[in-house]
């Protein structure tokens, strides 16, 4: 059978398909009854309880789903009405009903419906039913002595669905069948419910293994069948039929064979079962301890059944023989040499075993039967066929099997949000877990959400297997966390406090004890650099972002000291829970109307990147859109755009240096058109971190430090980043040479064939747009290893983009534009609002190195204008927003919290693009604040306009501009065209 031993990589494709089954399965429910019984049975069962409670607590107890309802008919005659006239999955009936006993009525219901199940529940004993010439009771499909005990309903409703759905579930998904032969309504009427009983109780059991709850409920549909059969030719049967796929058979001693009753019928089946599946596990029950030597004989495990730990006996028969319960690994001896519980445990076993054990079940099926109990059905499916004469010998073997279960339990996760268990907590497969209860937060929704989408785009994941797309892996912590701690600390008191006060409050503190025990637990596995990062309730809602408003921490986590890197892990969370009170959210929750307090989750990421000399960063990193907001032809609005940056994406989202392109037409670089754009615009900085450090170094920032890219070596990521300029020959080469000097094109990994970058982005974005219903933001990670190590593209953060408000509203008139005191051909959002109030920066005393000062003078006039209730215009060089001091002015949400419209001025004091990937760039399009680009050099500004408009105010840097009549800020999205116009006389 060697053509079947597959690599365990190439298994693992399927497993998506496969796992689809699970929806398939059981598709025959029980979701209606019809339980038909005189008024005396109706009064006798409401006495010991009304059966339909009894139904529907029987599922609750067992974490079951959508119990049946129950619908009761107190004649005969009521009962056919209600079959004729209703669809039902199951009919009970009481052995006498007013005008028919109970077999006429099942021949009665099965001329109307033929297919339709109907059960004999009687409060006692029966008399001797009427039987057809094949030993059958005439009209009834079965019998079951009804002494109070709920479970029996369970039992017979879950019967009635395995006998329905057998048949396909096994053939569409391998489910595994356990065969009752039982005559006796009596001794079945106890036997079914313990069975049923056990294997919920088991499978649900196993299945606290890593999955979440919808997970579970599919994996409860994959459970072992139990068929029932009253004697030998329908045992015969149902083994023919069932035979690769039953993995246990309990028999009684006597039933019978023939048409007449058999005293060592089990005897012979059991042997004859024996004969074609030496290793299956077999049961006989005997009322009769004489049989036990028989049972033996076949071999058979024996049961008395009048023995009183009858309970316990068939309980430890589905630990020791039918795979539930832990894997006991034992030598062919039956020396037991380990047991696990899980499937991190079975292969970490499986690595360690003696090689005559190893072999010792691998050789009798036990993996896969152990596998099949916990409904891994997938797994189990591919290890069923193989057999040990498929390898070359027990290395083999075990590196296979070692090798599967790892890609199943990698592959089990994805796009999975998993709840972190402290006893098998393992980093190298767990791709998203959570601690607490409560939110996610809204960026950790959207991990989990991207998550999600690359597991069900299986195609996606094939197309760059080679160089896959992924979501690191990421823990968080749910919003109980910061509520338990903001209650134990009494901090609710600090909102309205300065940031630094709130951040020094905050981090003296103390975080709950069970939270500070699953993060010692989750670091004490995890050695790699972290970042800790915001989610709170309100961020990355649609269309109210909260984009970079919180904070964010990078942990080298590498202390040789644990306690110190707990502490450093601890401090950081306490900073990110500070961040919810600081001033630039509780700005921008005013702007937009927001009044209800926020909460934090706080995620744990894994940060990607290398060490570089001490140095950890990625390769590059940046942001994603699939909507381009100023395309320069032939690139499109929905072509999107990207905006990456050497190291880490610190650059990109404060609105630093960065390369912009489409990735769908990576060619056009504007600012990249000539030898001299390229160097005044390209890339000076990065931001990496440095390893080895001790401590946060900052309580407000993220933790990195700025480098030269002049100081990047070039055997590292650069020779996939940048490209080298030679002075003496005023030119730029494709590539990262000694002796030029370094700049950031990505010209070399545009054309790397083996990373097809911008055919991933494309494709990711299209997934995001689709997903969300929106265009959307993604930011990335680039991981770019020398070969044979495989480069990957790693899935950040995604928000959708606040566009489309363009369909109402007029265009800007030819008339307008003429009288217009400024036009823009690059302008952002749609509509017009007006301002009585136009703070501008003064050219005349304005000077790049002032930027932070002019900032802070901004944010006094701000707070007046917004403590009147005044929006205003604000006007000035460079890009607003931007951290770097040398593009703009570094304003925050807190400094212009009252702005109702915003200009650029691009030139003069500062040549740059405008931005589209920042964070504060982001925050504009979903406060529907108008945002207008004007290049100096192609359009002129008469200051002198301006300050006729209305009374002056000079500030240091600022002249603020108070109108009696408003000027009107429009802006055509659909155009991207913007003007500003003088108030109307």
């Amino acid at each position: 059978m060697a053509a079947t031993l597959v690599e365990p990589d190439q298994l693992v494709r399927d497993f998506d398909e496969n796992f689809l089954l699970f929806h398939d399965l059981m598709r025959h429910k029980v979701r209606e009854i019809l339980l038909v019984s005189s008024p005396y049975d109706a009064f006798v069962l409401e006495e010991d309880g009304s059966l339909a409670s009894q139904i529907i607590n029987e599922y609750h107890g067992l974490n079951l789903s959508a119990p049946p309802r129950l619908t009761h008919a107190e004649t005969a005659a009521a009962a056919l009405d209600h079959v004729r006239e209703r669809h039902f999955d199951l009919v009970l009936t009481m052995p006498f009903v007013d005008g028919m006993n109970a077999w006429d009525l099942g021949r009665a219901v099965k001329e109307i419906r033929p297919r339709l199940p109907v059960v004999l529940l009687s409060p006692r004993l029966c008399p001797e039913l009427p039987c057809d010439c094949g030993g059958q009771a005439v009209g009834i499909d079965r019998t079951y002595v009804w002494t109070g005990d709920a479970s029996l309903l369970l039992a017979i409703v879950k019967n009635v669905e395995d006998h329905a759905n057998a048949g396909r579930d096994t053939v569409r998904a391998q489910v595994r069948v356990l065969l009752l032969i039982e005559d006796s309504p009596a001794y079945l009427s106890t036997f079914l419910p313990l069975l049923y009983r056990e294997i919920v109780r088991q499978t649900q059991a196993v299945l606290e293994d890593s999955l979440n709850e919808e997970h579970r409920l599919l994996k409860m549909r994959a459970r072992p069948k139990i068929l029932v059969a009253a004697n030998h030719e329908e045992a015969i049967k149902l083994f023919r039929r069932y035979r690769e796929h039953i993995f246990g058979i309990i028999a009684d001693t006597r039933f019978p064979r023939g048409g007449e009753m058999c005293a060592d019928a089990g005897v012979h089946f059991l042997k004859h079962a024996r004969a074609k599946l030496p290793d299956l596990p077999l049961l006989m029950m005997s009322a009769e301890s004489g049989n036990r030597q028989a049972a033996l004989a076949v071999p058979a495990v024996f049961i008395d059944k009048n023995d009183p730990e009858l309970p316990a006996r068939v309980h430890h028969f589905f630990l020791a023989h039918l795979g539930f319960g832990d894997f006991v690994f034992r030598l062919p001896d039956g020396t037991e040499v380990g047991r696990v519980s899980n499937l991190h445990g079975f292969e970490r076993m499986l690595g360690e075993i003696p090689a005559a054990s190893l072999l010792y079940h691998a050789g009798r099926n036990h993996f896969s039967n152990w596998l099949m109990a916990r409904s891994e059905v997938e797994l189990a499916g591919k290890l069923l066929p193989l057999t040990v004469a498929d390898f070359s010998g027990p290395d083999a073997v075990r590196r296979y099997l070692v090798r599967l279960i790892h890609a199943f339990r990698q592959w089990r996760q994805l796009g999975v949000i998993a709840t972190f268990r402290k006893d098998d907590f393992d980093p190298s497969v767990v791709e998203f877990i959570r601690v607490g209860e409560g939110s996610l937060g809204g960026k950790a929704r959207g991990i989990a959400f991207m998550a999600s989408l690359l597991r069900h785009h299986p195609d996606l994941r094939n197309t760059y297997r080679q160089t896959p797309i992924r979501v690191p892996r990421t823990l968080v912590i749910a919003s109980s966390g910061f509520t338990d701690f903001v209650e134990k600390n009494s901090l609710y008191y600090l909102c309205g406090g300065a940031d630094a006060t709130i951040a020094r409050r905050f981090r003296q503190a103390v975080l709950p004890q069970w939270l500070v025990d699953d993060l010692s637990l989750f670091l004490e596995k995890v050695r790699c650099p972290l970042a800790v990062r915001s989610s709170s309730l309100l961020e990355d809602a649609h269309f109210q972002p909260y984009a970079g408003l919180y904070s964010t921490f990078m942990l080298a986590n590498d202390h040789p000291d644990f306690g110190h890197r707990l502490q450093e892990l601890c401090d950081a969370v306490k900073l990110v829970y500070a961040s919810t009170y600081y001033r630039a959210p509780r700005a921008f929750s005013r702007s937009i109307g927001q009044t209800r307090s926020d909460a934090m989750a706080v995620i744990i990421q894994q940060l990607i990147g290398r060490d570089h000399d001490g140095w950890f960063h990625p390769a590059a990193a940046g942001v994603a859109q699939s909507h381009h907001y100023y395309p320069v032809p032939p690139v499109r609005p929905d072509d999107g755009m990207v905006n990456v940056v050497f190291g880490f994406g610190k650059a990109v989202v404060e609105g630093g240096r960065c390369l912009s392109f489409s990735p769908r037409h990576p060619g056009v670089m504007p600012q990249f058109s000539t030898v001299a754009d390229t160097l005044r615009n390209s890339q000076r900085h990065y931001y990496a971190l440095r390893l080895g450090g001790d401590g946060l170094a900052d309580t407000t920032g993220m933790n990195l430090v700025r480098r030269e890219v002049a100081d990047v070596d070039c055997n590292g990521p650069a020779r996939l980043l940048c490209s080298s300029y030679f002075p003496e020959e005023d030119r730029i080469r494709p590539y990262c040479a000694a002796g030029g000097v370094k700049l950031v094109t990505c010209a070399p990994l545009l054309a790397e064939r083996d990373f097809p970058f911008c055919e991933m982005i494309c494709d990711v974005l299209e997934m995001g747009r689709v997903g969300m219903g929106a265009p959307v933001e993604i930011e990335f990670a680039l991981d770019l290893p020398a070969p044979p190590k495989r480069r990957a593209l790693y899935l950040l953060q995604i928000r959708p983009m606040v566009t489309g408000r363009e369909g109402g509203g007029r265009e800007i008139t030819a008339a307008e534009r003429q009288q217009a005191l400024l036009t823009s051909g690059n302008a952002l959002g749609h509509g017009r609002v007006e301002c009585r109030d136009l703070l501008v920066v003064r050219p005349e005393v304005f000077t790049v190195s002032q930027s932070p000062a002019v900032a802070r003078e901004i944010s006094r006039f701000n707070a007046r204008l917004a403590k009147e209730g005044r929006r205003y215009l604000l006007l000035g060089p460079g890009r607003w927003g931007s951290a770097d001091p040398l593009l703009g002015i570094p304003v925050g949400w807190s400094e212009i919290s009252a702005v109702a419209a915003m200009v650029e001025l691009v030139g003069g004091a500062y040549r740059v693009e405008p931005s589209q990937g920042t964070h504060f760039f982001q925050n504009i399009t979903s406060l529907g604040i108008l945002y207008l680009s004007v290049d100096e050099g192609r359009e002129t500004l008469d200051y002198s306009r301006l300050w006729n408009l209305g009374t002056v105010e000079d500030g240091q840097w600022l002249r603020h501009v108070r109108l009696e009549a408003p000027l009107t800020v429009a802006v055509d999205g659909r155009r991207s065209a913007g003007v500003v116009l003088p108030p109307e006389r």
